[in-house]
Order: structure tokens, then sequence, then C-alpha cells
């Protein structure tokens, strides 16, 4: 038996383009997907920063008086 004979059966290179193009088009919806979540991620912090209307509190102001 040569080298080749050996190669799997379901080896041949066949389907190898259309494989990597069904990668490519899973690799880029998975790259949409997250970069959408991301920019979720982000609207929510900006959001809460425009809505934070808590007034800012230093540490001696904080603090209790003593009786």
């Amino acid at each position: 038996m040569t080298q080749k004979e050996k190669v799997a059966a379901n080896d041949n290179g066949a389907g190898k383009e259309e494989a990597e193009q069904h990668l490519r088009s899973i690799a880029r919806a998975v790259g949409r997907h997250i970069a959408r979540e991301h920019f979720r991620a982000w609207e929510r912090r900006r959001q809460r920063a425009a809505n934070d209307n808590r007034p800012v509190v230093s540490e001696e102001e904080g603090q209790s008086p003593e009786g």
C-alpha cells in the first residue's frame, strides 16, 4: 500500500472550499454577535453614567458626628 492509499475515504478535498466558506460565515456571525453584546454593555454603562444623580460624598462628609 502506498501512502496515498492510506488516506481516509472522506478526506479527498472535494468539500474543503465549501467547508471553509461555512466556517467563515460562522466566524462572521459569532464576531457580529460578540460586537453586539459589547455595544449593548457599553450602552448600559453609558446610560447609568448619564442617569447617575447620586451626590458624591467624601469620607469626611459621610462620617456621623461624634457625641
